[in-house]
């Protein structure tokens, strides 16, 4: 079983997912670079928490969105089945997950630093 292949970054929304791949790029950079390099000023520290928080606050944005989206197509249509719905959820779920993942990596990379400081 593949993470995260291409098509779930496409449909999950390009815009939220592919964001959210940027932004744990550069909180595992950021991680390495201050382990490597240190922190005297918790500059990195406090950047990679700005940065997983965000990632994970935008994926429930496009969750939310999402879901607005399919609401009103649902209200829209006269019929809809309940695989399509459940369809729709799964897609619509997948920018938090990933969010929440990219979170709970970076989250790791700063209990590693705080490790490495003490």
């Amino acid at each position: 079983m593949k993470l995260l292949p291409m098509n779930l970054l496409s449909d999950g929304g390009p815009l939220f997912m592919y964001t959210i791949l940027i932004t744990l790029i550069i909180c595992v950079l950021l991680t390495i670079i201050v382990l490597i390099k240190g922190d005297k000023n918790d500059k990195g520290l406090k950047l990679i928490k700005s940065i997983s928080l965000f990632a994970l606050v935008w994926g429930f944005l496009g969750f939310m969105i999402g879901v607005i989206g399919a609401i009103n197509d649902i209200s829209m249509a006269k019929r809809i089945s309940h695989q399509v719905l459940a369809g729709g959820l799964k897609i619509a779920l997948f920018s938090p997950a990933f969010g929440s993942l990219t979170f709970l990596i970076a989250r790791l990379g700063i209990i590693g630093i705080i490790l490495k400081e003490k």
